[in-house]
């Protein structure tokens, strides 16, 4: 009996172990990732697979052909960290103060990496596999940069497939679903300008701060009385600042936040919204406003075929059982969401055991999960770009 596509994978484990280790240690921001983007590329390289580099500043794209097929399928990884703190005290903590892979990023590039060795290797496909390694995915826009610079174009791709590490999910299991699955996401600044005064006179002045808590209440009112019940969507204002002195009542006050949607429609219905009611209810009290509302993520949203065949490879693996095809979807969001406007795909959740959560200064990804993404990446390649010809 043929080995299986985990036992194949789970030859890699010690080398992949230490791959992901290293760049664990050496965790880069977005557009920043210089060092892991070599990584990537000599490694490719090491394996026979043609290198592109400096796509979409820093991103990698390696390209691998098998046989005479015309079709094309992308793996995507993402490759950035987080401006956090670690705090796991592991051997292979990182080294870099205030950088952390606290979102599992540095396992997501090393399963694709193990893809590529996997794929090298055993080649049972037909047809041409890009692997997407892209920059800059925690909301710096690393998607949309590796677009702009033709990503499409110059790697065509039939399908794109995704996959994120989730905590508390037991290794070996999958989470997936059919449309929306992640939330698009926008940040927003809105900046009050009003007139300045001492403290013991405010008839003198035009307050923001008055204007920032009247507006961070009404803003509250577009999620219950603007958008329909049935569209899920999340206003958080998470920042203001105003004024530096007890006894000063500064000229400007600003109000930021979060816009989290499933929908590309609600999202611009709150835009319009917010630009309304900043704007009148600062005139109201003889202010002005100014909006500055800008869109991080659009919705991520499976092509329903696709989810399908992704859900049926996880099955093949792991087994029918261990495979949930109809997961909630999450208020986070993910910007390979451009991408799959872009390309039919699909994106998936894979168990990451008894981990602190993503984007929490104790996470570490957990190595046991690398032959389990490596071995989905290579299934879902073999079934979408099959080996008919026993010749090829």
């Amino acid at each position: 009996m043929p080995d299986s596509a985990l036992d194949r994978a789970r030859r890699y484990q010690d080398e992949l172990t230490a791959i992901r280790r290293d760049i664990h240690a050496h965790p880069e921001l977005g557009l920043e990732e210089y060092r892991t983007a070599e990584i990537v590329a000599r490694k490719l390289e090491e394996w026979g697979i043609e290198v592109h580099r400096g796509v979409g500043k820093t991103g990698v794209v390696g390209v691998l052909r098998s046989g005479n097929g015309q079709g094309a399928v992308g793996l995507r990884a993402d490759m950035d960290a987080l401006p956090i703190l670690e705090a796991t005290n592991l051997a292979h903590a990182s080294q870099n103060p205030g950088r952390m892979h606290a979102c599992g990023h540095d396992g997501h590039t090393t399963m694709l990496l193990g893809a590529a060795k996997y794929l090298s290797e055993n080649r049972e496909f037909n047809g041409t596999v890009n692997f997407i390694f892209q920059p800059a995915e925690e909301g710096v826009g690393g998607a949309l940069a590796m677009l702009e610079d033709k990503l499409f174009e110059r790697f065509p791709c039939d399908f794109v497939y995704g996959m994120h590490n989730r905590p508390g999910l037991p290794l070996g299991k999958f989470i997936t679903g059919f449309g929306a699955r992640a939330a698009g996401g926008a940040f927003f600044d809105i900046r009050i300008t009003g007139k300045g005064a001492h403290g013991a006179h405010p008839q003198q002045s035009i307050d923001p701060v008055v204007v920032a808590c009247h507006l961070g209440t009404a803003l509250q009112s577009i999620v219950s009385r603007n958008i329909a019940a049935q569209d899920t969507a999340v206003l958080s204002i998470t920042r203001i600042q105003a004024g530096d002195a007890y006894n000063v009542i500064p000229q400007h006050a600003v109000l930021a936040g979060t816009v989290r949607t499933m929908k590309r429609e609600v999202m611009e219905k709150i835009e319009q919204n917010m630009r309304r009611l900043a704007t009148s209810l600062a005139e109201g009290f003889g202010a002005e406003a100014e909006v500055d509302f800008r869109i991080i993520f659009a919705p991520m949203v499976n092509n329903n075929d696709e989810a399908q065949a992704y859900g049926d490879a996880a099955a093949e693996l792991v087994g029918e059982e261990n495979v949930n095809r109809h997961g909630n979807p999450g208020m986070g969001s993910e910007d390979f969401s451009f991408m799959m406007e872009r390309v039919p795909g699909a994106h998936i959740n894979l168990g990451n055991g008894d981990s602190a959560a993503l984007h929490n200064h104790l996470y570490d990804f957990n190595d046991e999960a690398i032959s389990y993404g490596v071995a989905l990446y290579a299934k879902i390649v073999e079934k979408k770009l099959p080996k008919t010809d026993p010749n090829l």
